[in-house]
């Protein structure tokens, strides 16, 4: 059976809790300790809100999170698992799901089945991931894998927001985000292919208003009961995946516990310089053997060393036939083709057309429509 507390409610009694004891508690285990005290409620109305999210101060902000109502199961007498799946975390009419994250919980590695986004909004958070432990400060955001093993702790009055997406949810319907000419793209589809893989992706976004206003609207969103809240939130997270994408690819970083963190350097280092980087050379410079590069590269990212680097000349290439005037002879000299022929070979072989052809096509159907042309 569900009750009902509200998140400053819950989060007062967590810290009073750790005040007078010194000890903390898992979420489950505060629901369960709330439920034995009387303090939780069959039912609680629903603030009324405004639609001014934007605009407000964060202080303001983490008074209307207060007022929310948060949905609480306590199981009396269960054992806490350190495998949480998405039923016990994302409501059954949702397919995204935000919480603030709760401050002085106990540490507890734990993995679950969805994916989870960590955002600090204000302060810092301690992140651990397997056997590494790193502060995130205020505007770093991470993006961890289904079946990782992690933990999120706050120590005081920081803010971290949650935001929590079914992994089917992420395949359908942010897939196609992640089809885009940066490795960032192809990591994600790696990781989407099962869930071997432990791994996270690590952001530094500063403090960009625009991510924390759309953080903002999602967990106001999420917490809605009618009809639309579910689609809302789905678009926000289009708009913030979007804005990621656009705005900090170049800052990120990765872990897989085989690897370490360094390696996502080495996608870095071939995003920016495919036009004319070879196997051998990648290889000397960040001390692998090139067999065991060529592994670690198709591992992560689903393609030989060979076939990325066609990937990333021909994403550019098509950016340039359709958005610029450059010749085809100019375009194969910017992304690393020796001759204006071999670039036309190659273009020929994967799309079954000349690069003037594709040029023509897309602007064709881009100056083909008219606002309000009479016919």
């Amino acid at each position: 059976m569900a009750y009902y507390l509200t998140y400053g409610e819950f989060q007062r009694n967590m810290k009073a809790y750790y005040e007078r004891t010194g000890s903390r508690m898992q979420f489950p285990e505060m629901s369960e300790y709330l439920y034995r005290k009387g303090l939780l409620q069959q039912n609680i109305s629903f603030p009324e809100l405004s639609d001014d999210y934007d605009n407000m101060s964060d202080e303001e902000f983490d008074q209307v999170v207060d007022s929310l109502p948060l949905c609480l199961t306590p199981y009396i007498g269960a054992k806490y698992s350190s495998n949480v799946r998405e039923s016990d975390m994302i409501p059954n009419t949702k397919d995204v799901f935000v919480i603030r994250h709760p401050r002085y919980t106990r540490p507890q590695l734990h993995k679950h089945n969805y994916f989870e986004i960590n955002f600090v909004f204000k302060g810092q958070g301690k992140f651990i991931f397997e056997k590494e432990m790193r502060i995130m400060r205020q505007g770093e955001l991470c993006i961890i894998a289904p079946s990782s093993n992690h933990d999120f702790l706050i120590e005081d009055e920081s803010t971290v927001f949650t935001i929590c997406i079914r992994q089917s949810t992420f395949d359908t319907t942010f897939f196609s985000l992640m089809s885009r000419k940066d490795l960032l793209s192809y990591f994600f589809r790696t990781i989407l292919k099962g869930n071997e893989h432990s791994n996270y992706l690590l952001f530094f976004t500063k403090e960009h208003g625009l991510l924390k206003r759309y953080i903002r609207n999602m967990m106001i969103e999420s917490s809605r009961r009618d009809m639309y809240g579910n689609s809302c939130c789905i678009s926000y997270v289009n708009l913030f995946f979007s804005t990621v994408l656009r705005n900090y690819s170049q800052t990120i970083q990765f872990y897989n516990y085989q690897l370490g963190t360094d390696f996502s350097l080495v996608l870095q280092y071939i995003q920016h310089n495919y036009q004319t980087l070879t196997l051998s050379a990648l290889a000397n410079l960040f001390h692998y053997s090139e067999p065991h590069l060529c592994t670690l590269i198709k591992q992560n990212t689903g393609f030989t060393f060979t076939e990325l680097i066609k990937r990333l000349r021909l994403a550019d290439a098509t950016d340039f036939l359709v958005n610029t005037n450059l010749k085809v002879g100019e375009i194969a000299e910017q992304i690393g083709y020796n001759s204006a022929d071999h670039f036309s070979r190659v273009f020929r072989s994967t799309y079954k057309m000349s690069p003037l052809e594709y040029r023509k096509l897309h602007q064709d159907s881009e100056d083909s429509f008219v606002p309000f042309a009479f016919k």
